[in-house]
């Protein structure tokens, strides 16, 4: 006799159809429709259905545009979802130089599946398209070194617009490099955090010192470790603003737009690290500030994680009323450190937010930087004469990064400052996410 219990556990393959057919349909956020997913659904199946929702995602206009030249008209979005699935695992065999069983077993798989998600009818048409798609997918060859920007958008699936953009900004071999990195699946990294005990033995070690591979598999591991505070999900990236601003033992540090909080940890884990046998004449201390909404838990969350410095939360707008924020919670308003790491278009994050540049437009690069620059001038009133200002982003555009330096520098706010340092990371060439980092210093 069979139970509610009994019912079959849900599985990636059939999740991974249905949240792609909501992404065709509404175009929602990836990460918004990730926690619509069953929570029966376990961890390994989790993972596999992230990878194929990921991967569609990344190839959606390379499998539209094949799919477009062997369908007259669309079918419906959980047919179509089928397809683009289907379509993605094929590109996946490619790359594994698959042989004709696998790409059979592909096919036969999305059959069956359409005919629980569609129906008969429509499990038929998915056999003879998936078939077709598979010898198209196969006969492409990788656009040559002065494609135009077309055709490199084509074949890497990015709008073609960005790709001219990328081609006029950084040339014909670094645009064909990004594009392939941003079509690769991102390793997990993660920081350890932990200073009493080495990390284990399982997590693969990287160039980057306290930053580990997170090899799959582990996720059981991972999650006591995350759980008590001793790891911390993050990309190699990030360090490289906390690394300019160089926070020390006894500062009193404000970082602005800090939400969720990853980048005001490491400030903290980096003022603990440089405490001696001697403590500080003054307390470590780390200010928040971010506007108020979903994000605040997972800051305060973060900063509850903080050893060995004093932090505080200011739910405020920097640019709006930072300072009377600031006052008004009897904190300081004048700061040895002050990190401002912008709202950006997040082009240097794309192999991790796969759904970047599709939601990009052409005037976002302007509107990040207009915004940015605001964002700094409110920033640089809070920094004390010798104090340091670190302007961040997890940009590669020289619209959101030098340009609204240099801005800042030609108004008379930016008389007080000197440029000591930059730091910028082409993912392409450093191997990890992309990112923008200046430190200022204002004269004594």
């Amino acid at each position: 006799m069979s139970t509610k219990t009994d019912a079959p556990r849900p599985t990636a393959w059939p999740a991974a159809a249905q949240l792609v057919a909501r992404w065709l349909e509404r175009r929602e956020r990836i990460d918004a429709l990730f926690d619509t997913l069953p929570g029966k659904l376990s961890g390994a199946e989790r993972a596999r259905c992230q990878h194929l929702v990921f991967g569609v995602v990344r190839h959606a206009s390379r499998l539209e545009q094949e799919l477009a030249k062997l369908i007259a008209h669309p079918p419906r979005y959980a047919t179509r979802a089928v397809l683009y699935v289907a379509g993605f695992e094929l590109i996946e065999a490619e790359g594994e130089h698959a042989d004709k069983g696998l790409v059979a077993k592909i096919v036969h798989h999305a059959v069956d599946q359409a005919k629980v998600l569609a129906s008969a009818a429509e499990a038929r048409l998915v056999n003879a398209v998936v078939r077709k798609l598979a010898t198209a997918l196969h006969a492409q060859i990788e656009p040559n070194r002065l494609a135009a920007a077309e055709v490199l958008a084509g074949y890497f699936s990015h709008p073609a617009w960005l790709a001219q953009r990328w081609l006029t900004h950084f040339g014909a071999e670094h645009t064909r490099a990004l594009l392939k990195w941003n079509q690769s699946p991102a390793p997990v990294y993660a920081r350890w955090r932990d200073r009493t005990a080495p990390a284990p033995a399982w997590l693969k070690a990287t160039a980057w010192a306290g930053f580990y591979e997170v090899p799959s598999g582990h996720w059981s591991d991972v999650e006591p470790l995350l759980k008590h505070g001793k790891l911390y999900l993050q990309d190699p990236g990030t360090r490289l603003a906390v690394e300019l601003l160089a926070p020390q033992p006894g500062e009193t540090v404000l970082d602005v737009c800090a939400a969720p909080g990853g980048k005001s940890l490491m400030i903290a884990d980096a003022m603990l690290a440089r405490t001696g046998a001697t403590p500080p004449a003054k307390p470590s201390r780390v200010i928040a500030m971010d506007l108020p909404g979903e994000r605040i838990a997972r800051l305060k969350e973060n900063l509850a994680r903080a050893e060995g410095v004093e932090v505080a939360l200011v739910q405020a707008d920097v640019a709006q009323d930072g300072f009377l924020a600031l006052d008004a919670c009897q904190l300081p308003t004048s700061y040895d450190a002050v990190l401002l790491d912008v709202p950006c278009t997040n082009s240097g994050v794309m192999r991790h937010r796969v759904d970047v540049k599709w939601r990009l437009q052409e005037g976002d690069f302007h509107k990040h930087g207009r915004q940015q620059l605001a964002l700094l001038h409110a920033a640089a009133r809070l920094v004390a004469p010798g104090g340091r200002l670190v302007y961040s982003t997890c940009s590669i555009d020289p619209e959101e990064n030098e340009s609204v330096v240099k801005t800042f520098f030609d108004s008379r706010a930016g008389g007080p400052f000197t440029l000591e340092a930059k730091s910028l990371s082409q993912p392409w060439v450093t191997g990890h996410d992309g990112a923008g980092a200046f430190l200022l210093r204002k004269k004594l």
